[in-house]
């Protein structure tokens, strides 16, 4: 075991975990946050992305000793009152059905607009591609990221 020392959602934290330790379960059984969901465990659905420096990562085979000085923003962190352009895009256009992936599925979208504020929709069907909404919500999904581009400045 070590003392991993990381920044998550803009608070110092420390984690008495291996090294090899997932970030997922750090996040969830360490720190409470439990917000970013486990889906496959082998990084294929992106039901656990966060935020790795503005990048959109997957937090079930990202070990906790690979994030070093590494800022993490996970979906509890996005926005302080859940009024991030993507959250908002989210509701507006009713896009949840179960749920379980829409966290994964907000943090990837809101870190390809981040990156590309006025996406293509081959470069939103691009990116939004590894993630699977076993609800099949994907129209939905794409019109949101639309919306949401529509909102950013």
């Amino acid at each position: 075991m070590a003392l991993f020392k990381l920044t998550v959602n803009k608070r110092a934290y420390q984690a008495d975990v291996e090294g090899d330790t997932p970030l997922l379960w750090v996040l969830r059984d360490n720190l409470g946050l439990v917000g970013t969901k486990y889906g496959c465990g082998i990084a294929q659905c992106g039901a656990c992305t966060v935020h790795l420096d503005g990048k959109a990562v997957r937090s079930c085979v990202l070990p906790v000793s690979a994030i070093g000085q590494g800022k993490v923003t996970t979906i509890e962190g996005l926005s302080d009152k859940g009024d991030h352009p993507v959250q908002q895009a989210w509701d507006e256009v009713d896009v949840a059905q179960c749920g379980y992936c829409q966290a994964g599925q907000i943090m990837t979208a809101a870190a390809l607009l981040k990156e590309k504020p006025k996406p293509t929709d081959e470069e939103i069907v691009n990116t939004m591609n590894g993630n699977i909404c076993r609800c099949g919500t994907y129209h939905r999904i794409h019109e949101a990221v639309k919306v949401a581009a529509s909102k950013t400045k």
